[in-house]
């Protein structure tokens, strides 16, 4: 049940800890230029003033400083958890004790509590959503559609979050525009590739402890975030082999030098085994069956459907929890199959999720996206949008900026060349 305290309301395992998370709130934004400097403008300009922000995320430090940077702009903002597992307990006491921002999201929270969460963010009433996994866009469509001619618009850091909004939106059911700030390059190329790449080993390795070097690794897919994955095992030295269902992605992985096979060959070789696809049972029964005794399943997309626990669970005689974030299935047979994160985001469920550093521009397309739904949210139907090509290049030369890395610029000169059409082979 929410407590009240000053009319603020909020549902969070301990205030006691709001100090700690102020602290790790500030380190993370030591790696966050990016969203320093649209602190600076949003607070001058105030594009949130009057505005309610209804946000589903992964609370984290990260995710507290883009919730910082909203309330300096003038927006009234909610957030609960989009992922039971993904929050860390210390930040959403920082965002309530020092924001006075309504959070309610605790690590372990139900699937009951989940979604009692999600419905008290909505009663703020949002104009704009941020999601990631779009079950916050599911309900307001489904439990609470009174509040969609609220809704000015919305975006959606996810892949998964992004494949269901295009499913939604195929079917016209879809009420309002969403952006998929998922699909951005400053988003993909370096959150989805390095960010999931250097966090889903770091949720591995303390899940497990275990050496990755010399170890058969099979990466589910071969999408950026996979690409990330792969990239990291093979640097730690594993033999990566990937399976794929696109014959493109496939291709691209057998020319970056993985093996490639089907998910049923591969399952017979690997020790360890990662999903990120988006879809589900990438790892199925038929799968397990034929795994070695100490193979070790996690995933890293968004929803705890990618592999199969329902079947593994019935293949097993005995579940035990052998580390904090390790189940050990004991099968008929005596196979032992390890799960970590309860095959959940193992990156955040696990460990702390993305880098600071990648996560500054994400965020800053999350905070640019609201900012330019807010603009022209009336102009646009109920369908996916891409983040403007102006919004994503504002934020990588924000990036290089704060990174003190300058770029070249066209001459006059050049720029007409470019734009010119008769000037060829001997002009």
């Amino acid at each position: 049940m929410s407590t009240a305290v000053k009319e603020l309301t909020y549902d969070v395992a301990d205030l006691g800890l709001a100090d700690r998370g102020r602290f790790r709130m500030d380190w993370a934004a030591k790696e966050m230029p990016v969203l320093d400097l649209l602190e600076a403008r949003f607070k001058q300009e105030q594009p949130f003033k009057g505005i309610r922000i209804a946000a589903a995320m992964h609370v984290t430090s990260e995710t507290a400083n883009l919730m910082r940077i909203l309330l300096a702009g003038g927006a009234e903002a909610a957030l609960c958890a989009s992922n039971p597992l993904s929050t860390q307990d210390d930040i959403a006491a920082a965002l309530v004790t020092h924001y006075e921002m309504p959070v309610y999201a605790i690590k372990g929270e139900t699937n009951e509590q989940y979604h009692e969460h999600m419905a008290s963010v909505l009663d703020i009433k949002p104009h704009i959503t941020m999601d990631d996994g779009m079950d916050l866009v599911a309900m307001l469509h489904t439990k609470r559609t009174d509040l969609l001619p609220n809704v000015v618009g919305g975006t959606e850091e996810t892949t998964t979050g992004v494949i269901r909004l295009r499913a939604m939106a195929a079917q016209g059911a879809l009420r309002f525009p969403v952006v998929a700030v998922n699909d951005a390059m400053t988003k993909h190329f370096f959150d989805n590739r390095y960010g999931t790449g250097q966090s889903t080993m770091d949720g591995i390795i303390r899940a497990t402890n275990v050496l990755i070097a010399g170890k058969n690794f099979v990466v589910g897919g071969y999408g950026w975030c996979s690409k990330g994955i792969a990239m990291r095992a093979k640097g730690m030295g594993a033999n990566v082999i990937v399976t794929e269902v696109d014959p493109l992605r496939a291709l691209e992985a057998v020319m970056d030098g993985f093996r490639v096979m089907p998910m049923q060959e591969a399952a017979k070789e690997g020790h360890i085994f990662c999903s990120a696809t988006g879809d589900m049972h990438v790892i199925d029964g038929h799968d397990i069956e034929v795994m070695r005794d100490g193979a070790i399943l996690s995933n890293s997309g968004h929803f705890d459907i990618e592999i199969n626990l329902v079947a593994l669970e019935e293949m097993s005689t005995k579940i035990t929890r052998v580390r904090d974030f390790l189940d050990e299935y004991t099968l008929e047979d005596g196979r032992r199959i390890y799960v970590a994160g309860e095959g959940r985001l193992v990156n955040l469920a696990a460990a702390e999720g993305h880098p600071s550093a990648v996560m500054d521009m994400s965020f800053a397309n999350q905070a640019l996206a609201a900012e330019y739904m807010l603009k022209h949210g009336d102009e646009l139907e109920g369908q996916v949008y891409d983040v403007p090509e102006e919004i994503d290049r504002e934020i990588a030369a924000l990036k290089l900026r704060a990174m003190g890395i300058n770029i070249d610029v066209l001459s006059p000169e050049q720029e007409a060349y470019l734009n010119e059409w008769t000037v060829g082979t001997g002009h």
